[in-house]
Order: structure tokens, then C-alpha cells, then sequence
């Protein structure tokens, strides 16, 4: 994904609309919602931000990668929140779709914080010293703010200004976004065809392990914490779906490294093979259970 238009103007104005759109879906209320679910916001919020990158981490030092930049791109979709996704697969799968737009609130305010520190380190444990540039942690802090939480805030001032318009733009925002999402995956991939098959062999299997352990990881540890099975469902989500378009955006746009656009292009390919089995599930699981249990 070489600097052109994709990255200095596809990329960019792709992620703007896909934050917009979510922004349209938040309002300051999704915020305080952290009182009336701690237990659950709380158990989200650490597995996104504390848990997924360590899990992500030790899969790496487990299972090496021949090409180090397919590893910082793990963690670098390791340090990324959730997004839009996981809240349209938590509403399908039944889950509590007020919590899951809370968390992915939430730990999109704290990652502006913990990408350039989580990224900086993997930089520094997977590369050589003359292999990259680290991230000035205070200028990536306002990059990611003008790139994520600007659109956001721009959504949430029209939602509230003009909520007639921003219900009816909604549904067609999200469309555009998925559509959008597609589009820079296929780019990212078609941009190095002719490696793809050799990284996806080396970032594909590391890449299912984070996902399903992440996935496994949200919905049991809701379960021992006794969290009603909507909301381990939506942990369980929010944990293993994470905002794939950021990831991509972070390796091209902030590190101008193609390469390391290939493991968040995977992981995203794989979440949406695995969130179908979720949808699957979790439908047939709460068909199951008595409303009152759900």
C-alpha cells in the first residue's frame, strides 16, 4: 500500500465516514452507561486494552514470524478498539447492544493514549534498530484524535442537533462503511499479491488464534464474572472484533509501512468468518435459554 491516493486520500476519508457513522449512533449518555453496567464495562474495557495485546504478544513470542513487520502489524490491530462491527454483530447475535456501543466508546477514547505506546514497543521488540522510525507518541496522539475521535465527536454534534437527519443517514452510513472496509482490505491485499500467500501462511494462523482466544476469553471471563448472557456475548465480541480499517490506516498512513497492513487486513477477513459462527450461535443459544435468563 504505497503512499498514492489510497492511503493519502481513500484511506483516510474511508475511516473519517466509518467514525462518523458511529458517531451518529453515540450520544453522551453512552458514556455515563460505565455506572450502570461497572461490572461488565469494566471487564470489556480490560480485555480490549489490557488483555487482547498481551494475548496478542505471547501468540507471537509462541509462534514466530519469518517477516517482523507482519508481527507489529498484529499488534498494532491488537491495539486497536472496537468499532462499528462489533456493535452491528452484538445486535445480530442478540447481544446488549447498549453495552457494546459503550465499550467501543469508551476504548476509543483510551487508545489514542495506548497505540503509539503499545506500537513503539512492538517496534522496538520485533525490528531491527535501523529497521523503523518510532512513533513520536505526542504527534501520533494527535493524529489518531483528527483521524478517530474528530469524526466522532462531528457525528454525535449532528445526532444531537439534528436527529431526524442523522436516523435517516444511519442505515446508509453503515452500508457505505462496510462497503468501505471491503474495499481497503481487497487494496490492502491486491498491493503485495505477490507475497500474500507467504504472509497470510505466517500472519493467518497467529492472526485465528488471537480471535478465537479473544472471543473465548470475553464470553468466559463474563461468565465466571456471572454477567447475563447478552452482555457475555457482547464481551465476548467486543473483545475478539476489533476496528480492522484503524489498523490498516495506523501501518499506512502513520508508518508507511505496506507490509504491515496485511496482518490487520487478515484478522479482518478472519473476524468476519468467526463472527458468523458467533451470530449462528448465539441466536440458537438464546432460543434455548428462558427470557428471563437472557
Amino acid at each position: 500500500m504505497e503512499t498514492n491516493f489510497l492511503t493519502e486520500l481513500l484511506l483516510p476519508i474511508s475511516l473519517a465516514i466509518i467514525m462518523f457513522g458511529m458517531g451518529l449512533s453515540l450520544s453522551p449518555v453512552d458514556f455515563k452507561r460505565v455506572a450502570v453496567y461497572p461490572k461488565a464495562a469494566t471487564l470489556g474495557i480490560l480485555n480490549q486494552i489490557v488483555i487482547l495485546p498481551l494475548v496478542g504478544f505471547a501468540l507471537l513470542v509462541l509462534i514466530p514470524m519469518r517477516t517482523p513487520e507482519l508481527a507489529v502489524g498484529i499488534m498494532i490491530l491488537a491495539a486497536c478498539p472496537g468499532g462499528p462491527t462489533s456493535n452491528l454483530i452484538s445486535h445480530i447475535s442478540k447481544g446488549d447492544t447498549a453495552l457494546s456501543i459503550t465499550l467501543t466508546a469508551i476504548s476509543s477514547l483510551i487508545v489514542v493514549i495506548t497505540i503509539p505506546l503499545i506500537v513503539n514497543f512492538s517496534l522496538r521488540y520485533f525490528m531491527q534498530h535501523n529497521e523503523y522510525i518510532p512513533l513520536p507518541v505526542f504527534d501520533t496522539i494527535i493524529k489518531v484524535i483528527i483521524i478517530t475521535l474528530i469524526p466522532v465527536i462531528i457525528g454525535m454534534i449532528t445526532k444531537a442537533k439534528a436527529p431526524r437527519f442523522s436516523e435517516r443517514m444511519q442505515k446508509p452510513v453503515k452500508m457505505m462503511s462496510g462497503i468501505l472496509l471491503f474495499v481497503i482490505i481487497i487494496a490492502a491485499i491486491l498491493n503485495d499479491k505477490e507475497n500474500f500467500f507467504n504472509f497470510f501462511a505466517q500472519a493467518g494462523p497467529v492472526a485465528l488464534a488471537l480471535n478465537v482466544a479473544m472471543l473465548a476469553v470475553g464470553f468466559f471471563t463474563a461468565k465466571l464474572a456471572r454477567l447475563k448472557i447478552s452482555q457475555s456475548i457482547t464481551i465476548s465480541v467486543e473483545s475478539g472484533i476489533q476496528n480492522g480499517t484503524l489498523g490498516i490506516a495506523i501501518a499506512a498512513t502513520l508508518l508507511k509501512n505496506p507490509t504491515m497492513t496485511i496482518s490487520p487486513a487478515i484478522y479482518s477477513l478472519i473476524m468476519f468468518m468467526t463472527a458468523g459462527i458467533i451470530i449462528a450461535w448465539a441466536n440458537l443459544r438464546l432460543k434455548e435459554l428462558k427470557p428471563a435468563e437472557s
